[in-house]
Order: C-alpha cells, then structure tokens, then sequence
C-alpha cells in the first residue's frame, strides 16, 4: 500500500510528472532517438509547469477577489469545497485507502475502455480523477459497498465517466480548436453541453451570428483588439468597484500597507499577468504533447486522444473565456438568491470555477450561438452549476458532511447518480 500510496501522491497526482511520462511513453514507442525522448518530454513538462504557475497567478488574484466580492455584497453561504469532503472522507470515515485505489482503477478502467470501444479518450487531469474517485468511493460506501465491490464500482464509474465526457465535448472541441488532435479532459463537461444547449436555443443563428472575438471597434478604440489590454479593460474597473464596496478597513486587511484601491488595481494586472503565462504554457504544451501522444495512439490505444485541462482551449477564443467568466458569475449569484426561496441551500459563488468552468463554457456558448449565446448561455450556466451543488446539501448532510457540498458538475452528477439510482437498487438487493 505504501508504493501505491507513494505513486499516487508523489507521480499520478502530479500531473506536470504524468503529462511528461505520458509523452515519454509516446516518443519511446514512436522509436524516436534518445534525445528527442529527453527534449520533448522535458519541454512538455516545461510547458504544463508555465501554465501551472499562470493558473497559480490567477488563483492568488481570484481568492483576493472573493474575498472582497463576499464582503461588499454581504454574502453568506456554503462554499462548495470537493477538498474538505476529501479530507473529512479520509480522516474521519477512513476512506483514504480505499479512494487510493479507486483512483488507479479509473485509469485502468478508462484505458480499457478506451481501447476497446470507439470512446479513443485518455483522461491526463489527474487532479480531476482524484475529486472523481473521492465522489464515487464516499456515495458506494453510504450505499453499502466495501472492499474490491466498492473499489471496482467506483473505478468503472469514474472510468465511463472519464471517456463520456471528452466524447460528449468532442463534436464542440473539433470546431472550437479546428482539429481532431486534443480532446476536454475536465469534470465540468455537463456545464458546458448545458451552455451550448441554452445557446443553441436563445443564441443568434445562421448569418446573424457573431463571433465575441470578431468585434468591431472605433479606431481609438483599436487596441482593445489585443486580448490582454481587453480583458485588463475589464477587469481592472471589476476588481476596484468591488474593492470600494467591500471599504477601506476590510480592504486594507488584505492590501499590507498598500492604498487597498491601488492593491485591488495591481490584483486586477495580476490577474491578466496570469492568463498571460497560461496562454503561453498552453502553446508549449500543445507544440509537445499532441506529436508525442501519436505514438501511444499508434501503439497502446489505436486513434487515442488525449483529454487535457481545461487552459488547452482558452487560446482559440480568449474573449469568450472573459465573457463566460462575468456571466457565469452573474448567474451564480442569481442562483444564490433565487434557491432559498424554493428551500435549497445558499451556495456562494466561487470565483475559480467561475472563471476557469465559466470561461470554459462561453467558448461553448460562443461557438454555438454567438454573442449572444455567450451572454444568454453564460448567465444559464452560472445558475446551473449553482443549482446541482445545492441539491447535495441535504444528502451530504444525511451523511454527516454537515453544511458541505462540491463544485464540478460532473463529479457532482455521479454523486448524484448514486444517490438516487445506484443507492437505492443496491438497497433493494
């Protein structure tokens, strides 16, 4: 259990290490020479470790902003949070072998079922399997598994799981990205169907459609067309307004001994800073991965794809990530008013699913039904993908997560799924 343990938490959960091997494995079966093996694996690494460190920026520029979004518009509520259930489910239930387990049965399972039916996804979000495996080992416990049933359940699952979405995203992803060659390998995959649905339904259509990406400015107004000073233009009045709201004596409690308006404008460059060294990680990894994956799809698993992160998408329409962002926020909090009305729990917004899911799904919602769809599909999803966490409150509450729930809407699905089919048919037997 040990080496297990050690493979999980020191190789399979560090995905800058398994993005390297997995490409290391493609170039060694492609017969490539030595050098060639150390160059692209390492460059590989290099480029998912820059998009790692821009996620980090934006991440520590994201926490300030929730903070200050929460405490000028007064908001209390559950924050969803996949991370304590993991460690409550650990600790407190003694999951923490058993959720191991599950974790590598996932990817056994996706590889299996990868080469042997016409879903050709690798799954390479570690992280996300992780939640994935949390999810289907808590809800098969409470539904009376144990042992090699709990485990093989659990991996099957999240193994389906893991080659449905990235198939269920495909069709969306080979026009977004105008290639075949990388497929979505993220949890919130529900989302973003939901928002192309609502896009296709409310969005502009035919000839009428317009692209965000394709807007028409004033000459004095030209840079805007440059994506970072665009997104900076948004952001930068976003952060400080809020920042105002929020007042002087909370903000200065974060700011150190900076006016806190002027720390809420730097956060807001921050923040462009981050996508700045994302985007240029994604190019690196894309330059690296997709040839070096060529040879495990030769190989292992013939007409494989791999299913990267979410970030791979955000350079073929950066201003639809910024419009999904906003939106989804908005809807987010729509939903956090309108649910305790009908007698669900108050979920408050988190700002990195908002942007990360969000932006996300308003490149759907722009590839599908244009400006309009990404605005109209933004606000959709944001409420949604509120919705789904606050109807686990009550069941997690049953189990003893008092007060928790989780963010990404495909994890949340499968807990779903077994509470209310899998749970009851294992019961009835």
């Amino acid at each position: 259990m040990g080496v297990i343990n050690f493979i999980i938490q020191n190789i399979l959960t560090q995905a800058s290490v398994t993005i390297a091997l997995i490409a290391m494995l493609g170039l060694i079966l492609q017969k490539k020479s030595a050098g060639q093996v150390v160059s692209g694996s390492l460059k590989t690494m290099l480029g998912f470790m820059v998009l790692a460190a821009g996620s980090s920026i934006i991440v520590g520029s994201l926490t300030y902003f929730g903070k200050i979004f929460s405490e000028g518009f007064q908001m209390q509520g559950i924050v969803p949070s996949i991370e304590a259930i993991n460690g409550q489910a650990m600790n407190e239930l003694g999951l923490g072998r058993d959720i191991a387990l599950t974790f590598l049965a996932i990817f056994v399972f996706n590889i299996i079922i990868a080469r042997f039916t016409k879903w050709k996804y690798i799954f390479l979000t570690g992280q996300a399997i992780l939640w994935m495996a949390t999810m289907t080992t808590v809800f098969g416990y409470f539904a009376g598994l144990r042992g090699i049933a709990l485990i093989l359940v659990g991996g099957f699952i999240g193994g389906v799981f893991a080659v449905a979405m990235p198939a269920i995203a495909q069709p969306f992803v080979r026009k977004i990205t105008g290639s075949d060659d990388i497929a979505l390998g993220h949890f919130c995959t529900v989302g973003y169907v939901f928002e192309a649905g609502v896009a296709k339904v409310f969005g502009e259509k035919g000839e009428k459609k317009k692209s965000v990406e394709d807007l028409k400015l004033p000459a004095q107004l030209e840079f805007l067309q440059d994506t970072y000073l665009s997104v900076m233009v948004v952001m930068v009045p976003l952060y400080i307004i809020t920042a105002a709201f929020a007042g002087a004596e909370f903000g200065s409690t974060l700011s150190g001994g900076t006016h806190y308006l002027m720390f809420a404008f730097l956060q807001a460059i921050q923040f462009v800073v981050g996508v700045y060294v994302l985007l240029s990680g994604v190019r690196l990894l894309l330059g690296e991965i997709v040839p070096a994956f060529r040879g495990i799809a030769m190989r292992l698993v013939p007409n494989a794809k791999p299913a990267l992160d979410c970030p791979v998408l955000f350079p073929y329409s950066p201003n639809a990530v910024i419009v999904g962002f906003i939106t989804t926020t908005i809807g987010c909090v729509i939903a956090m008013f309108v649910l305790p009305v009908f007698g669900l729990a108050m979920i408050l917004p988190g700002m990195l699913t908002a942007f990360f899911a969000g932006g996300t799904a308003g490149i759907f919602g722009n590839q599908v039904g244009g400006r309009r769809g990404a605005v109209i599909g933004g606000v959709a999803h944001g409420f949604f993908i509120t919705l789904l966490p606050a109807l686990l409150v009550t069941i997690f509450n049953s189990m003893g997560f008092v007060n928790a729930t989780a963010t990404d809407v495909d994890t949340v699905a499968a807990a779903l799924m077994y509470a209310w089919l899998i749970g009851p048919l294992l019961k009835a037997f």
